[in-house]
């Protein structure tokens, strides 16, 4: 048998955050590693990540409570491999590169330079494994023989492997490379899968519904953001974005993970300042108008535009009931509305749903097909904004590498 009849210990689908650090931990530990990606391009979305420089982990991940920063059917299922390979862990690999790093709000974690530089550390990690590499490589089809090896047919010939991995994404940011074979593969072998839905995406909403709001496009706030109930209620405090077709920013994108279609979202665009008390305060010692007490504790824009909402807004505080103050105070609190749907796959960071982790083993991520293993986005496992989803990269990456078998 020739060298390239021999088969492969694993063929690694997808040169993204997961596939690539796989591979790289794969080779290190002596397995004979081919990665295949159908793009000329590796790891295009830790490319454009954070403003290009990459929020590659979060430090205020916490691996013994998973389900307080992941979405998931079974939100435990990610906690062996979060807490077997965790923040601190690809810190120190970032460390021995010497990339320089820094932490901003919440504990995010970015690049100094550039996501380039994380790129390149991954390269180097599936170099030093002695990783071959194929790309653009398309797969036409997977088989799995009698003899218990994978054949894997590819635009630049077939291969066989003990192992196949697939790390190849969900549908998010199609127009960087993103498709539905992770899904494809999961159904051809008869794994469940969850069904998928953008996620980390902003909201839209119905035209004529949205028209009062569009002039405030560009209009940026925090605000308190809640949808949903039970274990499936979602709630942040974060920055809000209007748009023209809806609304935007780190509150919305987080929201929307959670939001599911026909519900409400519930807004409170004033959180922690005690807006009825503070009005309640003017109206006793001010002469301004509403809107002017209200810009002290929101954008003037927002303040301006909703008194139009209300004739009894648009007046001095000192001469509004203290009905129409307390109706005004509540609006602003508990500001209910129904978005019409989503700027889709094109816009979101993430996919929510895909391969059921029912079918995985959380410590080694093998599926019940023997030998096919999945990690990263093509799992049911969605991160919070703010590097979480690439710790879930590299952790789920590196619990299938270290059960690779020899």
């Amino acid at each position: 048998m020739s060298a390239l009849d021999t088969p492969w210990d694993v063929v690694v689908v997808g040169a993204g955050a997961a596939g690539l650090f796989c591979a790289g931990i794969a080779g290190q530990r002596g397995l004979r590693v081919l990665l295949l990606d159908h793009s000329d391009k590796v790891a295009e979305k830790i490319r454009i990540s954070g403003g290009g420089r990459a929020n590659f982990s979060n430090r205020d991940l916490d691996p013994q409570a998973p389900h307080r920063h992941f979405i998931s059917a079974n939100p435990h299922f990610c906690r062996s491999a979060l807490s077997r390979y965790t923040p601190t862990d690809f810190i120190g690999l970032v460390r021995r590169h010497g990339i320089a790093f820094h932490e901003k709000h919440k504990g995010q974690l970015f690049c100094d330079r550039s996501a380039e530089d994380l790129i390149q550390m991954l390269l180097r990690e599936a170099e030093a494994g002695g990783v071959q590499r194929w790309q653009p490589c398309k797969v036409m089809a997977i088989r799995h023989g009698a003899d218990a090896l994978y054949s894997i047919d590819t635009d630049r010939g077939s291969v066989r492997s003990r192992a196949l991995v697939i790390a190849t994404g969900g549908l998010s940011i199609p127009k960087i490379g993103a498709t539905d074979f992770g899904h494809r593969v999961a159904r051809q072998f008869g794994l469940l899968l969850v069904q998928t839905r953008p996620g980390l995406v902003p909201l839209t909403f119905d035209g004529d519904r949205w028209a009062p709001y569009a002039g405030l496009a560009g209009l940026a706030l925090p605000v308190g953001i809640t949808t949903g109930a039970g274990h499936a209620r979602g709630a942040f405090v974060e920055d809000l974005l209007f748009t023209h077709r809806g609304l935007s920013g780190p509150a919305v994108l987080q929201i929307s993970s959670y939001w599911q279609p026909g519900t409400p979202i519930q807004l409170d665009l004033a959180p922690g300042t005690g807006l009825l008390a503070a009005l309640m305060k003017a109206k006793a010692t001010s002469r301004r108008l509403i809107a002017n007490e209200l810009a002290v504790l929101m954008p003037s824009r927002l303040a301006d535009a909703w008194v139009q909402m209300d004739a009894d807004w648009q007046r001095p505080v000192g001469e509004a009931s203290n009905k129409a103050l307390m109706r005004l105070a509540d609006r602003l609190a508990r500001w209910e509305l129904v978005p019409a749907g989503t700027e889709g796959y094109r816009k979101a960071e993430v996919t929510v749903g895909g391969v059921d982790t029912r079918d995985l083993s959380s410590r080694t991520m093998e599926s019940k097909q023997p030998g096919l293993y999945f990690i990263g986005e093509v799992v049911d496992v969605t991160g919070w904004l703010g590097g979480y989803n690439f710790q879930w990269a590299w952790s789920s990456a590196h619990a299938c590498a270290m059960a690779l078998p020899h």
